[in-house]
């Protein structure tokens, strides 16, 4: 019974690699503790600073604000619109050239389906003129 209650304490004993490890942790955990502590006391007194200046000039700075990002999101929009009217125009030219971009197989498909429907509207169309000329 008492070799089994030494060889418990013999391996409560911390190695040198556990205290190596708890070191290590401590120190970089305690690092990030203090960086953490100086950004949130940067935060308030920059806060503190900056909230009457924002109170003060917020007559001038949120339309300015509004109107750049007014003037961002057009600028945006006009190149998103450019790059889509690009690629459109690619893509036509790919298809009329023959280069069978993809989704021409859904055009065509598309495009034959709306040729027989409307050939069908036209022959009820004759079909109703003849009716009531009849």
């Amino acid at each position: 019974m008492a070799e089994l209650h030494q060889s418990q304490q013999a391996g409560k004993h911390p190695t040198s690699q556990q205290i190596v490890k708890a070191t290590t942790a401590l120190t970089a955990g305690g690092s990030l503790l203090v960086l953490s502590g100086l950004t949130l006391t940067a935060t308030v007194i920059l806060l503190t600073i900056a909230t009457p200046l924002l109170v003060i000039f917020s007559p001038v700075i949120v339309p300015a604000v509004m109107t750049v990002s007014l003037l961002l999101m057009g600028f945006l929009a006009s190149g998103g619109f450019g790059v889509a009217g690009i690629t459109a125009m690619s893509w036509i030219y790919g298809y009329v050239t023959g280069r069978h971009p993809p989704g021409a197989d859904q055009l065509e498909q598309a495009r034959l389906k709306l040729a027989g429907k409307a050939r069908e509207m036209k022959d009820r169309a004759e079909q109703f003129g003849h009716q009531v000329i009849s």
